[in-house]
């Protein structure tokens, strides 16, 4: 009898043990493919990108709008945005609207004088506001603070500052674009590469608050350091 209990013992455990050798090749593993793109999905939501080519106008202190209602307009109102971002409303109070586009701050005010008013319909006309303009620094013309008049790519922003000096690395141009209020990104372009290839469809548009960098080229860094006579103009092309 108890030759044949360790015969059953022994039986039921190889059986057990081929049972989960079983349960280990069925059960489903993350292929690379799947582990890399799971990897590049965190990547995405951690990693900041450029904002859209169009962004909506925010408010920031200083700008002013009237208020316009449509069925009362006895509240019709002339408003500027305070230092701290606050609106004060006729009758409501102040309202935070800094950092909102111009439909998010009709949305926010209708909502705010709906406590007293039956479904207000409010029109914004903003009226003065900061223009939108880029900068351009470093080495070119005209380095200084430019509006931005419509679509504008970076060549045409660098033009606008009056070209390249001799002095500019053509080949690393930084643009410096706020993506959010907590990032701001930095960008270096081949604008010599980009002009040389005669494709400008990946000439990036300028967004409001862009800030282009023209840095200084090797060779005007150490140019007063090396004789003319041995070092030509031509010799520096490829520094």
């Amino acid at each position: 009898m108890s030759c044949s209990r360790n015969n059953l013992l022994s039986i039921v455990s190889v059986a057990l043990l081929t049972l989960a050798a079983a349960a280990q090749k069925t059960a489903p593993t993350p292929s690379n493919a799947t582990m890399a793109n799971a990897s590049t999905s965190a990547g995405r939501q951690n990693t900041p990108t450029f904002s859209q080519r169009y962004p909506r106008y925010k408010l920031r202190p200083g700008d002013t709008m009237d208020l316009n209602f449509q069925y009362s307009p006895e509240f019709n109102q002339s408003v500027t945005v305070h230092p701290d971002g606050f609106i004060s409303l006729r009758e409501i109070g102040d309202l935070n609207v800094n950092g909102l586009s111009v439909p998010e701050v009709k949305s926010a005010v209708e909502s705010a004088y709906s406590k007293i008013l039956a479904k207000p319909e409010i029109g914004i006309d903003l009226k003065g506001f900061d223009k939108p303009s880029f900068t351009v620094t470093g080495q070119v013309g005209k380095p200084g603070r430019y509006e931005l008049h419509g679509d504008t790519t970076v060549i045409e922003g660098i033009a606008l500052a009056g070209g390249f000096t001799p002095a500019a690395k053509h080949s690393h141009v930084v643009l410096v674009r706020r993506v959010d209020d907590q990032w701001v990104r930095a960008q270096t372009l081949d604008i010599k590469k980009l002009m040389a290839s005669k494709d400008l469809s990946e000439d990036i548009h300028l967004q409001p608050g862009d800030m282009l960098i023209v840095p200084q080229n090797a060779y005007s860094k150490i140019r007063g350091l090396l004789p003319s006579s041995n070092f030509s103009m031509s010799q520096a092309a490829g520094l």
